[in-house]
């Protein structure tokens, strides 16, 4: 668990609401199995990271993870990273075959984002980021919905869900720019801090504002959630200090899971206040 901790807001919560607004059908059996699909993903993907990473990036920034705590080695870390690899594929096999590429898709993506490196620089970085929240958003929506082909709701979705993801992720950055630059990776906060956070304002504004019209969101809640991306956004660019930016990534990731539950309008049409 300590290992998903810090980001059960970031994946596990968005994607578990993202897959449950578009699947198409919906059970309670399927939205349970669901969840621990994903979280069962996610930790794929953080014993990944923290296994190439290392102790000292989270020393710095989460000291309570297993690796800087003492809990677990790093060898031991990369063992476990490739037994999780393995149970996500047989959990997928016993499922549903149809989620097969869904965590191949996701394996590649961190294999690349970890042992390729392709997170020391910011555009790898989102690329992945893309990649990873594009697979297991379609395997959990796939396993939600009980359907073997996403129709056009479901992909327009996906398609958002990535273009919000590209755009934005470096707000997960901020906070942790100390121990970015002791491993020498060059996000987006590190290589342009001004352009970065002025990026985060416009495109959460922009976002808040375009996804509501798409989807076609009442007033009110349309009101509600461009306010929220628009605090946001303010936070990140005015706050510019560790502490700020920290609490700044949690309001950012209730808005993202907004964001992630505004096309349950389109198949349901309860957003219309």
């Amino acid at each position: 668990i300590l290992f998903t901790r810090s980001d059960i807001k970031t994946i596990l919560l968005p994607v578990s609401a993202f897959a449950c607004a578009v699947a198409p059908e919906h059970s309670v059996p399927r939205l349970l199995l669901g969840i621990v699909w994903t979280w069962c993903h996610q930790l794929m993907c953080n014993v990944s990271n923290q296994s190439w990473s290392g102790p000292a990036e989270d020393a710095v920034n989460k000291p309570w993870r297993p690796l800087p705590a003492g809990r677990i080695n790093q060898r031991e870390a990369r063992v476990l990273r490739w037994v999780t690899v393995v149970i996500c594929l047989l959990f997928s096999s016993y499922l549903w075959l149809d989620l097969l590429p869904a965590t191949l898709g996701l394996f590649l993506t961190t294999f690349a984002y970890d042992e390729m490196g392709m997170s020391g620089h910011h555009i790898g970085k989102n690329f992945c980021n893309i990649g990873g929240y594009a697979t297991i958003e379609i395997g959990a929506t796939k396993l939600m919905g009980g359907t073997r082909d996403l129709d056009s709701v479901s992909m327009l979705a996906v398609f958002l869900s990535g273009a919000i993801i590209f755009t934005t992720v470096q707000a997960q950055d901020f906070a942790d720019v100390d121990g970015d630059a002791v491993l020498g990776r060059v996000t987006l906060p590190i290589y342009a801090p001004e352009f970065a956070r002025m990026l985060t304002l416009c495109t959460l504004i922009a976002w808040s504002i375009g996804i509501s019209a798409m989807w076609g969101i009442g007033p009110f809640y349309s009101g509600a959630f461009n306010a929220l991306g628009a605090y946001v956004g303010w936070r990140f660019y005015s706050l510019r200090n560790p502490t700020a930016d920290r609490r700044s990534y949690i309001l950012y990731n209730i808005w993202l899971t907004a964001a992630h539950i505004m096309p349950v309008h389109a198949r349901l049409g309860i957003l219309y206040l």
